[in-house]
This record gives C-alpha cells, structure tokens and sequence, in this order.
C-alpha cells in the first residue's frame, strides 16, 4: 500500500481536486491512503479571522469567514453534484457553526491561546478533506472521510505538538488496515492530531507531510508520495535563483539536513519516521503529474556533482556570547560548566539553535529569528548577561550546502571562498553534519551567494541525478 499526500495548491479548487482525483484512480491498485492539506491560503485566512476576533474588529472576522464558506461551498457544489446523497455539504455547515461560536468566544477573551488557535486552524483539513473524500465518491471511488484527531495521538505542545508514536502507530493500524484490506481509500487530514485528552493539536508548518511520514511508518507502506506545485526537490530554492533544477534522487541524510536549513519542499520531521522504516519518499508535481519528481531512500546514485542541493534560512539572529569575569577576577559561572548553563537557558527559552561554534569560554549561535519573538528575545538575553557578555548581530542567513560527498572532497572550501570572495561571511561551520556545510551571510546577500555557489556547482548537471 501507499500513502499519497497532496498539499494545499493541489486542492487549491475544484479543477486541482479534479487532477487529484485522476492521479488517484489510477493508483487503485496501490492500495493508497489520501492525505489532504487545507486549500490554498485557508490556513492562513482562519489565522486573520483568529487575530481579528481577539482584536474585536468585528467586521474583518465576519467578512473573512464569509470569504471561506462562499469559497468551500462554490468547490464543493463545482465537484460534488448528487447533494442529497452526499454528507460534504452539512459537514462544511457544521464545521463553520463551531468555527464560529469559537471566534465569539476569542472576541470575549481578548486573545488567541495556542490550544484555541489549533483547533481554529484544525477547520481548514476537516473542510477539505471531506470536499475531497465525496469528490472522490461520486467518481467512483470507495473513499472513506476519517478524522486523523483519531489516531494522531500527540502532546500538548500546541502549534508544533510531538506525536505518541506507540499510541499512534496502534491507533493507525487499528483504524486503517481494515478499511484498506477492504478496498477502501481513507481520506484523512493532514497537519492535525489530538491529545490523549482530545485536545485538537497540530503538527506545525508544512505538517500534512509529517502526517504522511507517521502514516506510511505506522503502516509500514511500500512508497510515501508527497505531491506539491513543484516537480520535487531542487538545487536550490527557484524563488530566489530561477535556474534551479530538480533533484531526482538523494538520501535520507541529505533531505534531513536540507529541510533542516530552510528547504521548503518537506516538513523537516517528516524525513525520520519514513528512514526508520526504510520507506521511500517519492515528490511529484500534481500539476504535472508525468514529471519524473525526487526519489528519497536510504542510498542514492553517486554522481560527478559534489553536492545535491543549495538551502538557505533567513533571517538569522547571531547571538556571541563570552564568559564574564566578576570583580575579583573569578567567573560568573565556572569555565567547565559556562557552555551547560548556556544551553540550559536556551532550552528554557525554547531557543534552538541552528548552529553553535565554540571558541574557550567563547559561543556563536545561529537562532531562527522568525522562531524567536521579540519578547522571548530580550528575555533571553536577560538570563544570558546575568553570566555573560552578549552581542547581537541581525539581519544574517544560513546558507547551506548539501550533499553526501562533501565529506570526501579536501578541496571545498577554496571552492566555495572563491565563488563568494566578496561576500562578507560570518561563522561557516563543515563538521557538525559531515554532509553539511554552513555559511553565514547579510540576509540581504542570499541571493547572490546562491547564484554565485549554484555556477560553481552546478554548472555541469549530472543527467543521472538533476533534469
């Protein structure tokens, strides 16, 4: 069996749900289990209805709202003609009721708690998912609408919550091998889970890639297939470099490290559940479905290409921190214990570093700045200067390279300051990953730098592995 997920753009309307139900069917034989994202920009839109309720700006809820039902009830009578035979309609009813009451109650409460908005974001699948399951069933296909809150059993980490893989991987089973062994295709939403109390979580950005991965794990299915606008993994991401070519094979390895440092294309837990078992990830482009896409597994083709692909995250905050001497020449904190402390306050302000270089009783550390507020900044550095002296560079990037056989090649880095001698570079880190290496730039440099590495690396493109 498979599991086939398809992201927001691929059910962005009902002429994309139509492609999807075409690549479908002509999997049946497959066995495959569908996993949907909300529809294009619906995430985003409960998100402003969300922050516009807390606010009381009463209007902009409404309108909003009234944006979402109009645009879910137009795809869903566009693809699901037998109404009377079909449940998506009072399905789409009901969820907007609740959507509803529960918006009243942030404009009571005056704001948005993390527990509240995922059940808020939840709508987004539950809508879609079931606008795909009848459109599936009137073309003849025994699809079956489950709710994933089910099965997805996670903590209360709401908005990035961890699944309970024993429970989940039982639950899963429990809830999708009869359906399957029945002939049936379950349809079921990406991006949501439950607590073991019911408390609707979700799996943060990109998670119905997450869902895909815990499914196909749990199942222990034959291939993941990840279907999004783009024909699979790039060279690098083609927003900021329109050469940009797709990748057709890589490692697990590679595509951990590549999401880990910006890459968009999966959600960067979504890699391990998938390794573990050995399964194949496969991304194809719904858009064009005979695309050749990325093939990921625990091996890949060696080819003549040093790397596999170019990530970038920005913006970056650099943080430096250096021992402090007190008055009477002794520490703050001892020298042996100065690097625990440090990353015991940056755990407790759910700060993860990207990168850390070490230098003595020196630090630099690379933190994702759209992770970090504003507020849990300054409280951070708070902690830190109670120990430690502190300076702050912003506006900075990561650049990445990637690719198994960097750590065969002595002769990287020269090519690498070449390309970019004229860039000023911050802490470059190759070790820490050996199939990793790491640069840090202006924010407003990544372009450059990327164009300038892709020329380097990528100007003789190994048909074997790039197209």
């Amino acid at each position: 069996m498979i599991v086939m997920k398809f992201g927001g753009t691929s059910v962005e309307d009902a002429a994309s749900v139509e492609r999807v139900a075409e690549i479908i069917k002509a999997r049946l034989h497959l066995r495959p289990v569908v996993v949907v994202s909300a529809m294009g920009k619906t995430t985003r839109k409960l998100l402003q209805a969300a922050e516009a309720s807390a606010d009381g700006d009463h209007k902009t809820t409404l309108a909003v709202v009234a944006e979402l039902q109009a645009r879910h009830l137009s795809e869903a009578h566009t693809l699901v003609k037998s109404t009377a035979e079909r449940a998506v309609f009072s399905i789409i009813d009901r969820h907007f009721d609740e959507l509803n009451k529960l918006l009243e109650g942030l404009a009571i409460l005056g704001e948005v708690p993390p527990r509240g908005l995922d059940k808020i974001l939840a709508y987004g699948e539950l809508l879609s998912s079931a606008i795909v399951a009848d459109a599936l069933a009137e073309r003849g296909v025994p699809a079956r609408l489950l709710d994933a809150r089910e099965f997805i059993i996670t903590d209360d980490r709401f908005g990035s919550a961890s699944p309970l893989f024993d429970i989940t991987n039982a639950q899963a089973r429990l809830s999708l091998a009869p359906l399957i062994e029945a002939g049936e295709v379950p349809v079921i939403q990406g991006f949501i889970g439950a607590t073991r109390e019911g408390a609707t979580t979700t799996l943060g950005f990109e998670g119905s890639d997450y869902t895909a991965a815990i499914v196909g794990a749990a199942l222990e299915a034959d291939d993941i297939q990840i279907w999004k606008d783009v024909s699979g993994l790039m060279t690098t991401d083609p927003r900021v470099f329109s050469g940009a070519r797709t990748v057709k094979a890589c490692t697990f390895a590679e595509a951990a490290d590549l999401t880990y440092f910006g890459a968009k294309v999966l959600h960067p837990k979504a890699i391990h559940p998938a390794a573990r078992q050995n399964i194949p990830v496969h991304i194809y482009n719904s858009k064009k479905p005979e695309a050749t896409g990325t093939s990921i597994s625990a091996t890949a083709p060696r080819s003549a290409n040093l790397i596999k692909s170019i990530a970038y995250k920005r913006p970056v905050t650099i943080v430096h921190v250096k021992g402090e001497s007190i008055s009477n020449g002794e520490r703050a904190v001892a020298p042996e214990d100065f690097l625990k402390t440090l990353l015991n306050t940056l755990n407790k302000h759910a700060a993860r570093p990207l990168l850390v270089a070490v230098s003595a009783a020196s630090v630099a550390l690379a933190v994702d700045a759209a992770e970090v507020s504003e507020a849990r900044e300054r409280d951070l550095l708070e902690e830190i200067v109670r120990f430690a002296t502190v300076s702050v560079d912003r506006n900075c990037a990561i650049v990445s390279l990637v690719g198994e056989q960097l750590r065969d090649d002595r002769g990287l880095a020269s090519r690498v300051f070449k390309a970019i001698e004229e860039t000023q570079i911050g802490v470059i880190l190759h070790g820490s990953s050996p199939i990793s290496m790491n640069m840090v730039v202006a924010e407003n440099a990544v372009e450059g730098v990327i164009a300038r590495l892709h020329a380097v690396f990528f100007d003789d493109l190994d048909p074997q592995v790039f197209e």
